[in-house]
C-alpha cells in the first residue's frame, strides 16, 4: 500500500489530539481527540467516529492481531478532569477510576457511534494506577505514589527483553505530575497486560457509575529512570526498526536532568531488577535506556525532537507518522495532521521529515 507523506484530520471541537494509530492493512487512521475517537481514510476523509468519553481519551494504539485500537481512558476530578466536565457540560461519576478501553475497529463504520450505548467500546479497570494515584507514598508522604496522575502512554508490542517477534503485550504508562520538590517522582513507570484481559474483565462502560471489572494487579511493573517529566509519558510506540521504544513526554523541569522531550527503551534489553531512582532503597524492574540521540550523563539518552507527544506510529522499517497538533482559538477547534518522518540516528533530533 503507497501511504501518504501527509494525511488531514479535519478540525475537531472535543478537545486537542492526543493519539494516533494506524490500521497499514485496511488503510485507516485512528486519532484520539480528548472525547472522541476519529477514524478516517488515508486521504482523511472521516468514516467514523465514537463520542460520549467523558473522560481523558489518551494515547492509542492498534492491535493488527486482533482488530483493535487500545487507548487509556482516565476518569477523574483534578484540573484535567474538570477542564473535561466544563467542556463537555457532562459530569463525572464521584470517583476517580482508570481504564484500558479496547474499540472494535471494524464496526467503527459511521459518525457519532455512541462509546456507552452502541456496543463498540469495551474497558476493565485497572487496580494498579488506581491504588497508587488515590494513595500517599511511603517515601516522601506526598499524595499520588509516584506522583501519579493516572495513565497515558499505551503501546502494543513485544516484552521487554524478548526478540521482536514474540507475542505482543499491551504496555500501559503512567500519567505523572510535574513536581520538581519532590525526588520520589523521577520514573516513568510502564504496566504490562495480556490482549485477552479483555476476553476475562471487558465491560461496557458507563461512565457515572464506574465498574471495577479488571485484575488485581498487573502482569509485569516496570521502571524507566527518565527523572520528572510534566504529566508522565503522553505517548508510547515500540519500534521494530531500531528495537526500541518511543517515550515522548512533556519535558520536566528538574535542573539537575537534560529534560528531553523524546527518550528511547531499549527494548532488546532485559528488564535489572535493581534500587530505584530517588526511592529510599525500593527495588523494581529497571528499564535500559537505547543510546539514540544524545545524552547528558553517559546513561540517560533522549532527543529534543518537537513530535510525539500528540502522537505517533512506527511503520517498523524506519519511518513514522507524527501527528502535529494546532488550535484554532477563535473557532475553539483542534487539529493533528499527520506527517511522516524517517528515522537517523546521526541527527540530533533523530527524526527528518520525508517530503
Amino acid at each position: 500500500m503507497n501511504f501518504p507523506k501527509y494525511i488531514p484530520s479535519g478540525s475537531w471541537k472535543e478537545g486537542h489530539v492526543q493519539g494516533i494509530a494506524l490500521d497499514a492493512k485496511n488503510g485507516f487512521v485512528y486519532y484520539s481527540f480528548t472525547t472522541i475517537l476519529l477514524k478516517t481514510d488515508l486521504a482523511g476523509n472521516p468514516v467514523g467516529s465514537v463520542k460520549n468519553i467523558v473522560g481523558h481519551l489518551g494515547c492509542i494504539t492498534f492491535d493488527a492481531d486482533r482488530g483493535r485500537v487500545y487507548g487509556s481512558l482516565e476518569l477523574k476530578h483534578d484540573s484535567i478532569g474538570q477542564g473535561i466536565m466544563e467542556r463537555t457540560g457532562k459530569a463525572l461519576a464521584q470517583e476517580d477510576a482508570f481504564y484500558l478501553v479496547c474499540f472494535d475497529a471494524d464496526k467503527i463504520d459511521r459518525m457519532e457511534m455512541d462509546a456507552e450505548k452502541d456496543d463498540v467500546m469495551s474497558a476493565v479497570w485497572l487496580a494498579d494506577p488506581v491504588r497508587d494515584y488515590m494513595e500517599t507514598d511511603e517515601v516522601s508522604g506526598c499524595a499520588h505514589r509516584y506522583g501519579c496522575s493516572g495513565i497515558d502512554g499505551t503501546a502494543y508490542g513485544p516484552v521487554f527483553g524478548a526478540d521482536k517477534d514474540s507475542e505482543k503485550k499491551i504496555m500501559v504508562a503512567y500519567g505523572i505530575y510535574g513536581e520538581n520538590e519532590r525526588t520520589d517522582n523521577d520514573n516513568q513507570i510502564i504496566l504490562q497486560y495480556s490482549p485477552d484481559v479483555f476476553e476475562k474483565y471487558g465491560r461496557p462502560l458507563t461512565q457515572t457509575e464506574p465498574h471495577h471489572s479488571g485484575p488485581d494487579a498487573s502482569e509485569e511493573r516496570y521502571f524507566f529512570p527518565t527523572g520528572n517529566t510534566t504529566w508522565g509519558v503522553q505517548n508510547l510506540e515500540y519500534d521494530a526498526y531500531s528495537e526500541s521504544w518511543l517515550v515522548a513526554v512533556y519535558i520536566g523541569w528538574k535542573p539537575q536532568y537534560e529534560n528531553f522531550k523524546m527518550f528511547f527503551i531499549d527494548g532488546k534489553a532485559a528488564p535489572e531488577y535493581k534500587e530505584l531512582l530517588g526511592r529510599n532503597g525500593e527495588m523494581g524492574k529497571v528499564l535500559s535506556f537505547a543510546k539514540i540521540g544524545k545524552s547528558d550523563d553517559g546513561v540517560r539518552h533522549g532527543c529534543h525532537f518537537s513530535l510525539g507527544s500528540t502522537g505517533v506510529y512506527s511503520f517498523g522499517d524506519g519511518r513514522f507518522y507524527f501527528s502535529r497538533q494546532q488550535g484554532n482559538a477563535e473557532e475553539k477547534t483542534f487539529s493533528g495532521d499527520v506527517y511522516m518522518y524517517r528515522m537517523n540516528k546521526e541527527n540530533i533530533k533523530v527524526f527528518e521529515r520525508e517530503e
